[in-house]
């Protein structure tokens, strides 16, 4: 099994745990929510009984009992008649709701008619009234949610959405973790194999001389190849031993660039693959050269791979002068991308061959990203049609004439 599919399979078991999680906490609060508000709906109803009880008796030692019991509700609530005239209320706030003289200061209570009606359409907004008979007159009660039961409502989104925080903030860690941590490997490993080449590369060059020497073979097509490839080796060598390191970036011509590696690889595959080279000449990018060749050739080999028998690869090189950007498209015409893998294929061990490690374009994407402080994407792919890859670097020639995008 391909691991960015199982790491996906993963990531759907637990994001349904999670819905699993937060769906019954949500499920039992409303249960709670449900238990409370059923059980301040019965103080309510008691209250409202014990009002009329308060205005219908004259039975002192029971109105003592009575009022204790009104005492106990501790949700606010109004009584209004049939007209909707506030006849008393409970539980609001006592300095936006009576007009008294007070002692200490000798100054009246703020009394706030707008409140009492804010109040009363928030209440009659929760829950239905309780219908109360007085004196042959019909009365309403309203109340309200008390702020336990209203903090208790809220409390399952404080608690995911504090939990989704932490967690939210222990993947950032952990993955910043990961990520140095693979990234100490790439370097180790890119170190230590040019470490590994430097040797034989040496030892190479040194036959290569003799050969020249014993055979007299200074013009020998075939030895100059192998001079050729040589010295890709060197370079192959050159570009391990900079990773991890700051690449030092200088202005050169992005079309002569590609040509000059365009040139070598093409005759180095399949003649039933050809090779088309267009755009813009003039335009420079701040570019390392032996690391650009090396994104240029995985491109190039990606295409190569993706070309089932004959084929066509076309590099075009054009300019947004709007933006100020270098746009690099390199297409082929083979068996192509689904759309849903478009960020998978840039991530290190992807790969749809039988033999292949994975990382030519997790690497591709490093240097584009982290060298050449570029872009690179799949632009447009159809399965069976075609890719095209394609790569943003910063346009350092900020000349007009010559952008054509």
């Amino acid at each position: 099994m391909n691991p960015y599919q199982h790491k996906k399979r993963w990531k759907y078991l637990l994001l349904a745990f999670a819905i699993v999680i937060a769906s019954g906490s949500l499920f039992y609060t409303s249960y709670l929510v449900k238990n409370i508000a059923k059980s301040e709906r019965t103080r309510a109803q008691v209250w409202a009984i014990s009002m009329r009880q308060i205005l219908a008796s004259d039975d002192n030692d029971f109105l003592n009992y009575v009022f204790a019991v009104r005492d106990s509700l501790t949700v606010p609530a109004i009584i209004t008649d049939e007209k909707g005239e506030i006849v008393t209320y409970r539980g609001l706030d006592t300095t936006r709701t009576a007009i008294k003289l007070e002692a200490e200061t000798k100054k009246y209570k703020k009394y706030d008619p707008a409140y009492f009606k804010e109040e009363l359409n928030y209440m009659k907004g929760q829950h239905a009234p309780i219908k109360l008979k007085v004196f042959g007159e019909d009365n309403f009660v309203y109340y309200k949610d008390s702020e336990l039961l209203s903090q208790l409502r809220l409390f399952p989104y404080v608690q995911l959405t504090v939990i989704a925080i932490f967690l939210l903030m222990a993947y950032t860690a952990f993955s910043s973790s990961r990520k140095s941590e693979q990234d100490q490997v790439w370097v180790g490993l890119a170190k230590e194999t040019a470490h590994q080449l430097g040797t034989p590369i040496s030892s190479l060059i040194a036959w290569i001389e003799l050969m020249k020497e014993k055979f007299n073979a200074e013009d020998d097509v075939l030895i100059a190849e192998m001079e050729n490839d040589v010295k890709r080796l060197e370079i192959v060598a050159d570009r391990f031993s900079k990773i991890g390191s700051k690449a030092v970036l200088d202005e050169h011509g992005v079309y002569a660039v590609v040509k000059d590696f365009v040139d070598y690889f093409k005759v180095r595959v399949s003649k039933n693959i050809s090779f088309e080279l267009t755009g813009n000449p003039h335009l420079k990018a701040g570019i390392n050269i032996p690391l650009f060749d090396w994104v240029i050739e995985n491109l190039l080999k990606n295409a190569v791979n993706a070309i089932e028998g004959k084929g066509n690869i076309k590099v075009d090189i054009s300019g947004n002068k709007v933006k100020n950007q270098i746009f690099i498209d390199i297409t082929d015409t083979g068996k192509g991308i689904p759309r849903s893998k478009f960020d998978t294929v840039f991530q290190p061990g992807y790969t749809t061959r039988k033999r292949g490690w994975g990382l030519g374009l997790s690497l591709t994407k490093r240097m584009v990203e982290n060298y050449h402080n570029g872009q690179i994407f799949v632009k447009d792919s159809e399965v069976g049609k075609g890719t095209t890859f394609r790569i943003v670097l910063k346009n350092t020639r900020n000349d007009k004439k010559t952008t054509n995008g």
